[in-house]
Order: structure tokens, then C-alpha cells, then sequence
């Protein structure tokens, strides 16, 4: 227990000293700028409390639990043993297709990690608000979480297989550029800015952690070189599914008016 709270503190120290130019910010436009006091300053000071408290306990879990359990999946998804279930491998040895157990959890991880996301329910709130009903919040929150599953398993493959990221990156690009010139304009910045909101609290460590592992256990890879980029995935492909997502809705509503006429 007393190790705990030593790594508390530290991790506390480094907390203060990293949201401190934040608090410093904050404060000097509220006096020097607008030349106003803080209102409510108690409610204030004892949220930046609570907030210093809750990113100590947030990052000392992520070192403790999630990072490591990262780590351990990828190792035990990676194993020989795990892979061959007693069957003989190839001449070739281990194939870029022998790990698809890799590619299953990727799937399953990356979707279950979006739809928990804080900020992305945050944002489909507000969606759904500002449209006036018109963006559903769980159909939001579905078509980014695809998004992300799928991204997160093709970097999977991506680590596995050995291919230069940027090929990945540049298409995914281009196929973005494409949809956004045929998507409703009402979707496009909600699906540019859907990239974002997945690379938060929830999804980024487990992914991370994910690829680090994984680059570190697959015979002939980089842990610097291959093990980052899988969130470059997790933010380019919600793009795609939440436009995607938006040409389907507005395909549907087409026929169904047709239909109806």
C-alpha cells in the first residue's frame, strides 16, 4: 500500500507540473485579458483538484493495467504454439494469414474500446442536438466504432505482414478525398472531426499497447518502426464509415421517398 501511494505522488507531481502552464494560461487571460475575477472560484479550484486526481489515478492505471494487458494479448495471440494448435507450419513458416486470431481481436478490441469512449458519446450528443434529431447518437456512435475496428484490424495486418504504412495511409487518404466530394455537407466536418474523438482515454492505450506488443513478438519487426501507426488507423478510417455511414442513410431515404411517390 505505501508503494502505491509513493507512486501516487510521483505520478501526482508530474500531473501538476504538466497541466500547470494549462492553469497558468487559463488564469492570466481571466485577470490580464478580460480583467474579471475567476466566478465561482471555489467550484473552480476543487475541480482542478479533482481533475489533477483523476488523470494521477487515470495514467498510474494505464502503466498498472491496461498497457500491460496490451502487451500480454498480443504475446499470447503471438505465440507458435497458440497459432499452431499442434498443426505443423508451412516451409515458409509462420504466413501473414496464421494470425488471424491477431486480426479477430484487433476487430473486437478496437470496436468495444469506441463505443465506451467518452468523448465520442460526448460528440454524438451534441450531433444529435445540433441536427435536431437528423444524426442518430447510436448510429454516430456504431459507424465510428466500425471505423475503427476495421482500421485497427488492417494495421494488425499491417504490423504482421511487414508493409510500409504510408501505402495504407495514402490510399486512405485518397478514398477520403473522394467521399467527401459526394457525402452530404451536413456529415463531412462530424466525420473529419469523428477521427479525432477516437483517439482518447479509452481506445489509445489498449491500441498502443496493441501494436507495441505485437511489433515486439512477430519474428523480423520493429518495435520503434512497426509498433506505432495503429493509431493513425483508429483515426483515419471513422472518416470513412461515418460518411459511409451518411451515403447509406441518404441512398435509403432516396428510395424510400421514391417508393412512397
Amino acid at each position: 500500500m505505501i508503494d502505491f501511494f509513493a507512486e501516487l505522488f510521483a505520478v501526482l507531481m508530474v500531473t501538476v507540473t504538466d497541466v500547470l502552464p494549462i492553469l497558468c494560461v487559463l488564469v492570466g487571460f481571466q485577470l490580464l485579458v478580460i480583467r474579471k475575477p475567476i466566478p465561482s472560484l471555489k467550484k473552480v479550484a476543487i475541480g482542478f483538484v479533482y481533475v489533477l486526481l483523476g488523470l494521477s489515478l487515470f495514467l498510474l492505471g494505464l502503466e498498472k493495467a491496461l498497457f500491460p494487458v496490451g502487451k500480454l494479448m498480443a504475446e499470447q495471440l503471438t505465440k507458435p504454439e497458440f497459432i499452431s494448435q499442434g498443426k505443423a507450419f508451412s516451409a515458409n513458416g509462420l504466413q501473414w494469414f496464421d494470425y488471424y486470431w491477431v486480426y479477430i481481436f484487433a476487430l473486437a478490441i478496437g470496436f468495444s474500446t469506441t463505443i465506451a469512449e467518452p468523448s465520442l458519446i460526448a460528440v454524438a450528443m451534441k450531433a444529435n442536438v445540433v441536427s435536431g434529431g437528423a444524426i442518430g447518437v447510436l448510429g454516430l456512435r456504431i459507424a465510428v466504432a466500425l471505423g475503427v475496428a476495421v482500421g485497427i484490424a488492417l494495421g494488425t495486418y499491417r504490423i504482421v505482414s511487414g508493409v510500409p504504412i504510408h501505402y495504407f495511409i495514402i490510399c486512405g487518404y485518397i478514398v477520403v478525398l473522394i467521399q467527401t466530394f459526394f457525402a452530404p455537407k451536413m456529415i463531412v466536418p462530424l466525420a473529419y472531426d469523428s477521427g479525432g474523438v477516437t483517439t482518447s482515454t479509452v481506445t489509445v492505450p489498449l491500441v498502443a499497447a496493441l501494436g507495441l506488443g505485437l511489433a515486439g513478438t512477430v519474428p523480423g519487426r520493429s518495435t520503434l518502426i512497426d509498433g506505432f501507426g495503429l493509431i493513425a488507423f483508429a483515426s483515419l478510417f471513422p472518416i470513412m464509415s461515418v460518411m459511409a455511414y451518411a451515403q447509406l442513410s441518404e441512398y435509403m431515404n432516396k428510395r424510400a421517398r421514391a417508393k412512397r411517390d
